[in-house]
């Protein structure tokens, strides 16, 4: 498949190549295919106000997800406490996943192990001027929780699009 094959030249590091397929788009929601070669990196972004299903398709992927934690403190309005929803590796056949906009790991990174594909339905799909842009985290684990499941993350860049 085209979409897998490596690129030529130097890559400075950077992550493979990742392949954005979009499918249909209208104003209520959009469906598109990602396609991830192997070590392939979604940077961990939301989907605000959003249901999104991810499918994937082929291939095996880790999946890590977040949800903001509801009324937590704020000292900085980029920083926010976020608790984990998801760390797993999922292998394909496997069942969708479904994320609210307040709930299911409306904040994830997928990372592929293998070549994958990804099919994903977004309900509305991103809109910069609706409010619903996608935006880029870090993450900052708080060492004094000793579950390990809370973590804050970090504004990092707002885009009107995430690829």
């Amino acid at each position: 498949m085209p979409f897998f094959r490596p690129v030529p030249g130097p890559r400075n590091g950077s992550s493979p190549r990742i392949t954005y397929l979009p499918l249909h788009e209208r104003e209520q929601f959009s469906i598109a295919i990602f396609c991830l070669p192997p070590s392939g990196v979604i940077p961990l972004h939301n989907h605000p106000g959003m249901t999104v299903f991810s499918k994937l398709l082929f291939g095996t992927m880790h999946i890590k997800s977040y949800d903001w934690v509801v009324d937590a403190p704020l000292r900085d309005p980029k920083t926010r406490l976020a608790k984990l929803k998801m760390d797993s590796t999922l292998t394909a056949p496997c069942n969708a996943s479904i994320l609210y906009p307040e709930d299911g790991g409306n904040m994830h990174r997928f990372t592929a192990e293998t070549a994958c594909a990804v099919l994903d339905v977004l309900g509305p799909p991103y809109s910069n001027p609706e409010g619903r842009h996608c935006t880029y985290f870090l993450e900052f684990p708080l060492d004094k929780f000793s579950s390990g499941q809370l973590l804050i993350l970090n504004e990092t860049t707002a885009l009107t699009s995430c690829m």
